[in-house]
């Protein structure tokens, strides 16, 4: 089930705190609960990319974002991600998310997050494509800035988010599948 106790108390704590920038950095904190876990008594994988959705939603409650989806009758969307996960996460441990809008294109916004141990090891990382979308699809960015009232351009991206980019552009959609038959299967 989807944290949503968890996601109200971090909408209010983020907005206590003060606005920021479309590409500035929200840090939230958080606590790896025992209905987090995996059967390695870890926070699993899943499960952290649903907690990842707190990060973002605090940054946006606090970027303005989350009223403007509000006034505008938009969504949210996430069209893509890359994880990488290093170090594990326990029971009760806490963690430090950090979270940012990196830059756009004409469709999407390329979100970076990451957690942190207390120790000050990453746990692990992620790279979203988010979209933002209304009954007719996909919301461009120009049209999101300017609800926003903002006027600004997007960064240019790191080479390793320019890079993924471009690895996603080759990617086939939908994916490729060998058909597979259950005559074959009972026959094997």
């Amino acid at each position: 089930m989807f944290p949503f106790i968890r996601l109200a108390k971090d909408i209010l704590v983020a907005r206590k705190k003060s606005p920021l920038g479309l590409t500035d950095l929200h840090v939230s904190h958080h606590m790896v609960w025992p209905w987090d876990l995996d059967m390695f008594v870890e926070l699993n994988n899943g499960r952290a990319l649903t907690l990842y959705d707190l990060g973002r939603l605090g940054m946006a409650a606090r970027n303005g974002l989350v009223s403007t989806l509000k006034r505008e009758g938009w969504g949210m969307t996430m069209a893509g991600s890359s994880v990488r996960y290093r170090r594990r996460l326990h029971v009760f441990e806490r963690f430090e998310m950090r979270s940012r809008a990196v830059c756009w294109d004409d469709k999407f916004t390329y979100i970076e997050q990451s957690m942190w141990k207390a120790d000050g090891e990453c746990a692990s990382h992620v790279l979203y494509r988010a979209a933002i979308t209304d009954e007719n699809g996909i919301v461009v960015p120009d049209r999101i800035l300017e609800a926003l009232g903002q006027d600004v351009k997007s960064p240019t991206p790191p080479d390793w988010i320019a890079a993924w980019i471009e690895a996603e552009a080759l990617r086939p959609w939908p994916p490729m599948q060998d058909p597979i038959s259950f005559d074959d299967i009972a026959a094997a």
